[in-house]
């Protein structure tokens, strides 16, 4: 399920738990349409999206966490493979974007925090980090948020970086991905894509 990736040398990741909006958000990035559903899960596998003349692919790679419907031994699978793919095409990830919603990140980081616990969320952006992986946390869904700066800085607080978040803004990136609205998230992207000296793929940012 996990080795349809093309043979492109370049790739860009979108990981996240389910039901955050990766699929609205590659659609943006993309133009492509791809499998969206209101229950979480409907991504088991990657979806890739390659530009033929390009040496460079798009993954939206499956939600992580709860999915309605599916066994907790599914998910835990599901999570396995996505850390295993990760780690073999680690050397290939330009920039991995970890995908969380601004409006209940801080909660579900918050309610599983224990411990013996790590939030998935907050072990995702260490994994990417560790495997030195530049990693954007696209927070979408922010039209939903008021104390918009408030709750920036908390989810930095959660992820081990210190505040305030607009020190921030290569890791940070304040989204709403079905109004359109990426552009801080483009402009992260960038930065990381220029460090690489890969400014040939800005035109898909």
């Amino acid at each position: 399920m996990f080795d349809t990736r093309p043979n492109r040398e370049g790739e860009v990741i979108l990981v996240g738990r389910s039901n955050v909006g990766k699929s609205t958000l590659m659609r943006e990035l993309t133009g492509h349409s791809f499998d969206t559903g209101g229950n979480p899960g409907v991504t088991r596998s990657p979806n890739h999206y390659d530009w033929a003349p390009e040496d460079f692919v798009i993954t939206d790679l499956p939600g992580f966490g709860f999915m309605s419907g599916v066994h907790e031994e599914q998910r835990e699978q599901i999570k396995t493979n996505i850390v295993q793919y990760i780690e073999e095409y680690a050397d290939n990830v330009l920039v991995a974007v970890l995908v969380v919603d601004g409006k209940s990140v801080i909660d579900i980081i918050d309610r599983h925090s224990g411990p013996d616990e790590i939030p998935y969320d907050v072990e995702m952006f260490h994994f990417l980090r560790e495997l030195e992986i530049p990693t954007v946390v696209a927070v979408n869904k922010m039209d939903k948020v008021d104390d918009r700066d408030e709750r920036l800085n908390e989810l930095c607080d959660r992820l081990g970086i210190l505040p305030p978040w607009k020190q921030w803004q290569e890791t940070i990136a304040p989204i709403t991905a079905k109004n359109g609205q990426i552009s801080s998230l483009n402009e992260s992207v960038r930065e990381h894509l220029h460090e690489q000296n890969r400014d040939d793929l800005f035109k898909f940012f």
